[in-house]
């Protein structure tokens, strides 16, 4: 057996290689910079770049699955670029596909589902590693949080959780017309989420709730357009939809293991906040 993984060394992707790894299937890592690539010596890095599809003909070949991550973006540009990645995939004969989806009514959805391969759809809810990206840099220098809305729920889901559903759906029977709705084992707030890192390191953090404006302000700099900033980052958190902090339990039923904990998260990751 042969799998393709895309994203290989990103937040899902270098789960799943370490995972399938332990498996001894042959993998091939699809990255953009092999230089910059830390994988398992065993574990076949290859070139390649999900924005241009031509880049991944040449791995598909001799491939049996593929794993693929798509993205929120749905331009017509972003649809005929994913678009053209499956077709590829078929043309070379790959038998299985396991697609990361991001949201509900992503119109590639359907270009998967009539591919004629064998597919599944993973669809998480918000990662824990977002903490990182989101509070890390205020908690380690300032041990101050800073974030609106700071209970909102969400039913966040740890990364690695993740990748064993789709290292049970590559390797495993049983999985094909399956969209697995994915969520960490408890609905979590900014607040509560605050508590847990600070007795994890032994100090106090401080809660400094943002106004609407600052956060837009934030998010603009960072190079992302209103129309993004006012869905994903205000609505999704002032009005978060039933189903992002709703715990299901497909993780257990999938795996045979329960969700792991965000506390489980922060001892793993506590040094980032040190």
């Amino acid at each position: 057996m042969t799998i393709l993984v895309t994203g290989a060394t990103g937040t899902v992707g270098g789960h799943i290689i370490e995972q399938l790894n332990n498996k001894g299937v042959k993998i091939k890592a699809l990255s953009r910079s092999i230089g910059k690539a830390k994988l398992p010596a065993k574990v076949q890095t290859v070139l390649g770049d999900l924005d241009k599809p031509e880049t991944l003909q040449p791995h598909l070949q001799d491939v049996d699955s593929l794993f693929l991550i798509t993205q929120s973006d749905q331009s017509d540009a972003k649809f005929s670029t994913n678009q053209r990645i499956i077709q590829m995939a078929k043309e070379a004969k790959v038998q299985k596909i396991v697609v990361l989806m991001d949201f509900e009514g992503n119109p590639i959805e359907e270009v998967i589902k009539t591919s004629r391969m064998e597919w599944t759809i993973l669809r998480p809810v918000e990662f824990m590693k977002n903490v990182l990206y989101d509070w890390v840099e205020s908690i380690q220098k300032e041990g101050i949080m800073r974030t609106a809305f700071p209970d909102s729920l969400s039913a966040r889901i740890h990364e690695a959780d993740i990748a064993t559903v789709a290292v049970k759906v590559l390797t495993e029977e049983g999985h094909h017309k399956k969209t697995y709705a994915l969520t960490g084992p408890e609905a979590l707030t900014p607040r509560s989420m605050l508590k847990q890192i600070s007795e994890a390191i032994g100090k106090p953090i401080k809660l400094i709730e943002m106004t609407e404006r600052e956060v837009k302000t934030e998010w603009k700099n960072k190079g992302y357009d209103e129309q993004f900033i006012n869905y994903f980052i205000i609505e999704m958190r002032k009005n978060p939809p039933k189903q992002t902090y709703t715990v299901l339990p497909t993780i257990e039923q999938v795996t045979g293991k329960p969700a792991r904990t965000f506390a489980q998260w922060v001892h793993e990751n506590k040094h980032h906040f040190e």
